[in-house]
Parts: C-alpha cells; structure tokens; sequence
C-alpha cells in the first residue's frame, strides 16, 4: 500500500519504461501531468488526467504483459 500520492514525474517515468519496450504504440504528454496513450495502432485512444489514472493504466498494462496468475501462492 503507497504512503505518499503519485507524482506527475513518476507517472512519466513508467510511461517512458512502457514505450521503450514496445508495450505502448503512443503517448502523448498533454497539460499539467495528463496523458493520451494508445496501446496498438487500432487501439482507442485513452486520456489519463491524473497520475494516479496513469499508475493504475500501468498496472493494468504490466498484469497483461506478465499473464494473471490463476491463483496467489500462499
């Protein structure tokens, strides 16, 4: 659990983190911290205006990227 808010320079960091390795098709950094990202080049384009809405995208994107496990190890 995060003890401290999400910060626009964060959320720009996993961006660049996800471009770089091919698990988004485009972003683009739009006024005070939002995003426009597209995951495929036939994707609907999505706008994030809040990096909490980033961080949140992100971890969706990472759970699809890595496979949900169909159960946690106890």
């Amino acid at each position: 659990m995060r003890t401290t808010p999400a910060t626009n320079s964060e959320a720009d960091a996993w961006i660049a983190v996800l471009l770089k390795y091919g698990h988004l098709h485009h972003a683009q950094p739009g006024p005070e911290g939002a995003w426009t990202v597209r995951r495929t080049s036939t994707s609907t384009p999505r706008t994030l205006h809040h990096p909490v809405l980033v961080l949140d995208y992100v971890a969706d994107v990472l759970c699809d990227v890595r496979g949900k496990p169909s159960e946690l190890p106890r």
